[in-house]
């Protein structure tokens, strides 16, 4: 288990072309027969759907700032227990919560993965040496073994981009060089790319993104890169990331709520969980026998009409909290916990009515950032325990555009600071048994036990 091989593909800065190379490569590898698995660093769920599309399985993110130093080296390792595990970076290699903390780079020196960098090369030639000489010399603890061009003109502009490489920096290898590509843009909306479910023609795209990386990168090469998992942090149980908040767990997945991690199911499986699912878009209800809701976040902004009129959902949720169940809210699930939701057009929808919240997207602002929060009394107590006793902490993620006119009355969730220990004040709703916040919950903190 501890042995898992691993590569990272990183950048200097976002829209450097990471994301395709990487699904490209995995589209190959997976098609080809390769044993192959990937990892996405940092707090993402899009981008690890298009992972799992390419490879047909699960796609774990990795988060050096978020993850306890043992949930992390375990969940590399059962990554890569039986394959090679294909990481993507998140941002620019050095971008982190706080300066580099939480980085790309911090995780590369953790797992021991090298790292291949991928160089928008569209606007410079010679300068790219330049650039990834930087990146090269900048931390010395970190192993960058190769390197890709993206968005290159011809033969020629390919040539003085390797010769320049050779000159400099004769130790990293020029792996490849990817030609300027039309028709493999993922287009995006508010919360970065649109999901893969949403894309018809996602196996088109992965094979045609394949089809560009076996041509013209050198994958033999990429995989006598990668190196074994360091594994001196690698526990013999993996701890768990989010306790479980029930027997039997019913969880809304579609569109609308699709942002919850696989680690985090997992996680409850391990722990004798039932799960079971529900669309609330196709007016489905959570299971009758279930102990626990989750609403997961997602995209309910761009679904309120169906979502107001989905009664067997509504009527499902209130009969969960009338049996006594626990339902929690992340994000988008708890904007459908709220009262009401208005959309970007100014159309207002009811919504499950279970928390006294409204929100509206007719006035967007961003709210981004990693978060630090502590679970306050009415939370623990409406929670029976389940999430934790009162102080319990976690790390966990905010990004939304949601403007909130009304968030009361009501007992707040937690208590949160953001990734420099800054107060943001209170956190979310409790009501009961009901209850949820902004925050996505990534890992327990201070908990190495389990």
């Amino acid at each position: 288990m501890t042995s898992a091989n691993g590569i990272i593909i990183a950048a200097p800065a976002s829209g450097s072309g990471k994301t395709v190379l990487t699904l490209g490569l995995l589209r190959h590898l997976s098609r080809t027969g390769v044993a192959v698995s990937s990892a996405k660093a940092g707090p993402d769920y899009i981008d690890p759907s298009f992972h799992a599309a390419a490879t047909g399985k699960s796609c774990f993110n990795l988060d050096p700032w978020a993850m306890r130093p043992s949930l992390l080296a375990a969940t590399a390792a059962a990554t890569g227990a039986a394959s090679t595990v294909i990481c993507e970076g998140v941002m620019g290699l050095f971008d982190g919560a706080v300066m580099e903390q939480g980085s790309t780079a911090d995780l590369a020196e953790i797992t021991g993965w090298p790292v291949i960098l991928v160089i928008d090369a569209g606007a410079q030639g010679a300068s790219a040496a330049a650039v990834l000489r930087g990146f090269a010399t900048h931390r010395p603890g970190l192993t960058l073994a190769g390197v890709i061009f993206n968005r290159t003109g011809g033969e020629k502009h390919q040539n003085i981009l390797r010769n320049a490489v050779a000159t400099a920096l004769p130790d990293i290898k020029v792996l490849g060089c990817l030609p300027r590509q039309q028709g493999l843009e993922i287009s995006g909306r508010h919360l970065g790319l649109i999901q893969a479910a949403e894309i018809r023609n996602i196996d088109s795209l992965l094979d045609a993104a394949a089809d560009l990386v076996s041509e013209h990168i050198d994958v033999a090469a990429i995989m006598d890169l990668a190196s074994p998992l360091k594994t001196d942090n690698v526990p013999d149980a993996a701890p768990y990331p989010v306790q479980p908040i029930g027997q039997h767990i019913a969880i809304a997945a579609d569109e609308a709520f699709s942002f919850c991690y696989p680690l985090t199911i997992d996680g409850w499986r391990a722990q004798g969980v039932e799960i079971s699912f529900f669309s609330p878009l196709d007016d489905q209800s959570p299971d009758e026998s279930a102990d626990a809701v989750f609403l997961p976040g997602g995209y309910p902004e761009l679904y309120g009409y169906r979502l107001s009129s989905a009664s067997r959902f509504q009527e499902g949720l209130r009969a969960a909290v009338g049996r006594g169940a626990l339902v929690y809210g992340e994000c988008g699930g708890y904007m459908a916990l709220g009262k009401g939701m208005i959309d970007a057009d100014g159309a207002r929808h009811a919504m499950a009515g279970l928390l006294p919240l409204e929100t509206s997207f007719a006035t967007r602002q961003l709210h981004l950032g990693y978060r630090q929060v502590e679970l306050d009394t009415g939370g623990a107590l409406g929670c029976g325990g389940l999430l934790g006793k009162p102080g319990t902490r976690y790390r966990g993620h905010e990004f939304h555009y949601a403007t909130v006119l009304n968030e009361s009355p009501g007992a707040p969730l937690f208590k949160c600071l953001d990734v420099s220990g800054n107060d943001l004040g209170l956190a979310g709703l409790a009501d009961g048994r009901v209850m949820g916040s902004f925050i996505h919950l990534i890992d327990r903190v201070g908990d190495e036990n389990g």
